[in-house]
């Protein structure tokens, strides 16, 4: 029995450097430039996510990036990562992408970033559905900014998803209505294996390790921790 735990072990690891090292080079940059985003909202005070919303979210979608040049041709696309709490812990990260016609949906910036706040755990398993359509499986809305929720409407505080956009270093509620959110099959089989679900890495059902991850994991359990501060 000591020798099958120890090759499992053993094995166990190798499927981890193997999950590893075949990251794509833009899979890694999505989650280093998701883990700035993070960072960047614990310097924004005044026109940030509030705190308390914030440490209510069962799950955080980051999308950095979305150019302008995807709203071309009638849509956007862009590609984020998930991590949800187990408790106190955030889970591994899940690789996610987003698609949404251009109708009604204009930024107008060069670059923009996109956070979602997923408020709920019912929320949180409809995200970890083969394809959820924002506004429509799930209810969304454009999420207040500031120090705190206060100003916060019935339908903000009622929403199983709070979205925000930031462009130029500025944070703002922004409607998604209509977008379509799935995981990313083919990174999410790269980081973990084809064997490993998202929604196990989600639960924290499995646990696996990915070393890119740690900056974004990081700026995850800082931001959950950090108070807004006092007016």
């Amino acid at each position: 029995m000591k020798g099958i735990v120890t090759l499992s072990c053993v094995f166990g690891m190798m499927m981890t450097l193997t999950a590893t090292a075949k990251l794509s080079n833009d899979e890694v940059k999505r989650l280093n430039e998701s883990a700035a985003v993070l960072n960047e909202l614990r310097t924004a005070p005044d026109n940030g996510i509030p705190q308390d919303l914030w440490a209510k979210a069962e799950c955080v979608v980051v999308v950095p990036s979305l150019k302008k040049a995807a709203f071309v041709f009638g849509g956007e696309y862009g590609s984020g990562v998930m991590s949800c709490k187990n408790g106190s812990v955030w889970s591994a990260p899940v690789f996610m992408q987003l698609a949404k016609g251009s109708v009604g949906f204009q930024i107008g910036a060069q670059s923009t970033d996109l956070v979602l706040l997923v408020m709920n755990r019912r929320g949180m398993e409809k995200m970890l559905s083969n394809k959820v359509t924002l506004g429509a499986d799930m209810s969304i809305a454009a999420g207040p900014v500031g120090r705190t929720a206060s100003a916060a409407t019935d339908a903000q505080l009622n929403a199983e998803i709070l979205s925000y956009s930031r462009s130029q270093g500025l944070f703002a509620g922004v409607n998604l209505s209509g977008g379509a959110l799935t995981p990313d099959k083919d990174a999410n089989a790269r980081a973990y294996g084809s064997s490993v679900e998202p929604r196990d890495v989600a639960l924290g059902v499995a646990h696996p390790v990915l070393e890119p991850a740690s900056a974004f994991l990081a700026a995850l359990r800082q931001s959950s921790t950090t108070s807004a501060p006092a007016n």
